[in-house]
């Protein structure tokens, strides 16, 4: 163990200028040991969740690494997000690690549903793919990204779209009313479990599938429809995102996980909440991230790009993550070197913390 010296950094960003206020709109917090540079550094971000201060910063820190936790423009800007602008501030901050910071191995730290923004990273850094949204103009600055020399999937969704789709609840019948019910779907009616029967459960996520392709063709069509207004994109609300039958049914895919219970407290009441992901979104935003069909930020096309060593940890006592997204995302990665491990704990390791640094520690040492 060591002392950390914690320092913060602003960057540009290659699409858009500083904000009025003069903040940078690329941020973050790199931690590292103090003394001599440490050789291998760790690069975090995620689509909307601050990891300035991620909490595994400082303990890998005190294991002699650097860790930048890293944001791009869009951190706590959901709504706004889109996949090609944000790979390219990623890269502002790989580069920094390489060209600053003097890292001379980058490992790729993909966690929760970051792991499959990290994925998207390093699968566009080795083999460009990703396109603009319907409408954008491309962006050059991908076109030339710094790749990671390992990765990591830490507690990591299978992608967004598809963990969404997993979530929502496909009996509202209104997506403007958030009330709007069908008693047949509806994962609370207790007519209709806990327990779920084979059959309810098989309509009810191809009710969650249907429902993500009736948004996206609304969206597609309102893109259409503002063609010639004055208006580009439009605004719009997601309800009742809380509602995958495994929050509240222990018995489909048994784990450690505490029952009836999500990252926002028993199901019921966060579905009918105001904090979910997807809440708010743009047309655009929603082709971007969410959509089964056009988004881009569905983790396995690209796992199957990375062939650099890799490491996925579980959390087996994950609310919201499953065993089979772990097995999901380790199955789909092109790396011939790859691990999956699993850790006795919920998403964010509260309890074993300096145990998962020290696995991504030794991985990383032997190789």
């Amino acid at each position: 163990m060591t002392g950390v010296v914690r320092e913060f950094v602003g960057l540009p960003s290659p699409l858009i200028g500083r904000a009025g206020a003069g903040g940078h709109p690329c941020q973050g917090v790199y931690h590292r040991p103090a003394g001599a540079p440490p050789r291998t550094a760790f690069i975090a971000t995620h689509y909307n969740i601050d990891f300035s201060e991620h909490y595994l910063a400082s303990y890998l820190a005190e294991r002699g690494h650097g860790f930048l936790g890293w944001n791009t423009r869009f951190r706590g800007a959901e709504a706004y997000f889109l996949l090609d602008h944000a790979l390219a501030e990623i890269g502002v901050g790989v580069r920094w690690l390489r060209e600053q910071a003097g890292a001379e191995r980058v490992v790729l730290l993909g966690n929760s549903g970051g792991g499959s923004l990290m994925a998207a990273y390093q699968s566009q850094a080795v083999e460009p793919n990703v396109t603009p949204v319907a409408g954008m103009r491309p962006v050059p600055a991908i076109e030339d990204l710094p790749a990671g020399d390992l990765f990591v999937a830490l507690a990591a969704h299978s992608g967004r779209p598809e963990v969404l789709t997993a979530w929502m609840d496909p009996s509202i019948t209104d997506e403007t009313d958030a009330l709007s019910v069908d008693p047949a779907l509806d994962p609370f009616n207790p007519e209709n479990g806990p327990p779920y029967s084979a059959g309810f459960q098989e309509r009810y996520r191809a009710a969650q599938r249907a429902r993500n392709e009736r948004i996206t063709d609304w969206a597609l069509e309102r893109l259409a429809a503002l063609k010639g207004t004055r208006a580009r994109d439009q605004l719009f609300n997601l309800h009742r995102t809380w509602a995958d039958l495994r929050m509240i049914d222990p018995s489909i895919e048994p784990s450690d996980r505490r029952p009836n219970w999500c990252y926002q407290g028993e199901p019921v009441k966060a579905n009918y909440g105001v904090f979910g992901i997807g809440a708010l979104c743009t047309l655009r935003t929603w082709l971007s991230m969410w959509s089964l069909r056009t988004s881009q930020c569905v983790a396995a096309p690209h796992l199957r790009r990375i062939t650099v060593p890799s490491l996925v940890i579980h959390a087996t006592a994950d609310e919201c993550v499953y065993g089979s997204d772990a097995q999901a995302v380790h199955g789909a990665l092109a790396a011939q070197d790859k691990s999956l491990e699993f850790i006795k704990d919920e998403h964010y390791f509260r309890e074993s913390r300096p145990q998962v640094a020290d696995l991504i520690d030794a991985w990383v040492r032997e190789r």
